[in-house]
């Protein structure tokens, strides 16, 4: 048995097919008149979708427990003309957290096992849709068996397994080129397997676990194992929440499926030095975009990784059900200006052509206290991330000078993690963007300055 079920609230199928029905049954209806007896539109009451456009038999808007309620119906007959010992595969490709876990549901309540899922790529990286966002390039293929027993699982039996189960699938699905959104889907087959296996999975005191507090623990394991795979043989303990949150975004986003090697060994000659004229500036006009993900997703992201994101607004902008992570050049104001503690005092700024560069907070903030060219440079960062920001920045905006004190002087080159980090932001933040090149830049200045 295979299945393309609907994919929740991403298509209005019928809808699409009024347009035809009209058309056809002209054509069509004195050579199958049961299929056009109806003199107006096609009847959406049940159809399997979550939309608010159409209601169900009860004239009740269709939710996502009516999409699992449903599905489970449709799936559970499918299960009773499968044989005891047949495969029922489960297609399905949506980003959102919450159809997954309607669709997952709907499968374990239908009777079913789930015992792997694999991607297989059925989407343009091109489209519209994947630009800077976790689209998923796969439509993943839920493997699925009829479930015999009624067994009862043990929670804690089933927590100690997930990360076992975890290890041995991310290397295994990075080694075939199966990376960010496609891996965090094509994990939950692996998962579901230890938990579907059971009729009704128990804690010790005999409470039910459901399947949504399970795919909390999912999305942590699943979170955890990527950052391993995302820097290899590196430890990322060392690093900060913001840095390991930054390259679980980023990894989620794009995967690395843009990964070019970084130029850690290029000669510091390789770029242009800074220039005083104003002139020379790079002056990019392109309005930052940063890296956006559904909420849902970026918050169990946040939440495997014991981040909170409500906390984390210096990097993270939330609005409505949609999380932003900031492009660099928009934190210029955080890491130069008014709100870094240790930074200058900043004065009022002299005002300027409406048409500037991203880098006009950086402008405004050298210009306070006379400039940072008298001083000994801006003050770091307090944690790794930061500290990396703030050399992208002055190396994007061409501060060559500055770039080596902050670098040599002050230290901050000689700190290993800020090096890890870079090699791994080198490798995730997508090709042709602002990021992707200023990360590269300052990695192109290691060999030279003797770091």
């Amino acid at each position: 048995m295979i299945t393309d079920p609907p994919y929740f609230a991403a298509i209005p199928y019928s809808d699409l097919s009024d347009v035809f029905y009209v058309w056809e049954r002209r054509f069509i209806e004195r050579t199958f008149p049961d299929l056009y007896r109806e003199s107006g539109l096609i009847d959406k009451t049940e159809e399997i979708i979550v939309t608010r456009a159409n209601f169900d038999r009860d004239g009740k808007v269709k939710t996502p427990e009516f999409y699992q309620r449903e599905m489970a119906s449709a799936l559970a007959a499918l299960r009773r003309v499968v044989k005891s010992r047949g495969i029922g595969i489960v297609v399905f490709a949506d980003s959102s957290t919450e159809s997954w876990e309607a669709i997952l549901g709907a499968v374990i309540d239908a009777g079913w096992a789930i015992t792997a899922s694999w991607p297989i790529d059925t989407e343009l990286q091109s489209r519209t849709q994947a630009s800077q966002s976790a689209s998923l390039q796969s439509s993943v293929h839920l493997v699925c068996r009829p479930r015999l027993s009624q067994d009862i699982g043990d929670w804690r039996d089933i927590l100690s397994e997930l990360p076992i189960r975890m290890h041995e699938w991310m290397p295994r699905l990075a080694s075939e080129g199966v990376v960010g959104a496609d891996a965090i889907f094509a994990c939950l087959g692996p998962a579901l397997e230890i938990f579907s296996r059971y009729s009704r999975v128990e804690k010790a005191n005999g409470d039910a676990v459901p399947l949504k507090k399970y795919l909390e623990h999912v999305w942590a394991a699943v979170s955890k194992e990527a950052l391993s795979v995302i820097f290899r043989d590196a430890d990322a303990t060392g690093l900060e929440p913001d840095a390991r949150l930054t390259d679980m975004w980023l990894w989620t986003v794009d995967g690395g499926k843009s990964v070019a090697p970084a130029k850690d060994e290029a000669s510091a000659d390789d770029e242009p030095e800074a220039s005083d004229d104003e002139d020379e500036k790079p002056a990019s006009k392109a309005t930052p975009t940063g890296f956006g993900l559904e909420f849902d997703a970026a918050r169990k992201i946040a939440q495997g990784l014991g981040i909170h994101l409500d906390k984390s607004e210096s990097i993270v902008e939330v609005k409505g059900d949609k999380a932003r992570l900031l492009a660099v050049a928009e934190r210029t104001k955080h890491l130069f200006g008014k709100d870094t503690e240790s930074g200058p005092t900043a004065k009022k700024a002299k005002k300027r052509p409406m048409q500037g560069t991203l880098f006009e907070a950086l402008d405004e903030v050298e210009e306070a206290e006379g400039g940072w060219k008298e001083l000994k440079g801006p003050p770091p960062g307090t944690t790794a991330l930061d500290r990396l920001h703030q050399a992208m920045i002055l190396f994007g905006a061409q501060r060559g000078e500055l770039l080596k004190r902050f670098l040599v002087e002050d230290g901050v080159g000689k700190d290993a993690r800020f090096w890890k980090l870079a090699q791994s932001l080198a490798a995730l933040y997508p090709t042709g963007t602002d990021e992707r090149r200023w990360v590269e830049g300052v990695l192109s200045r290691k060999k030279g300055l003797g770091l």
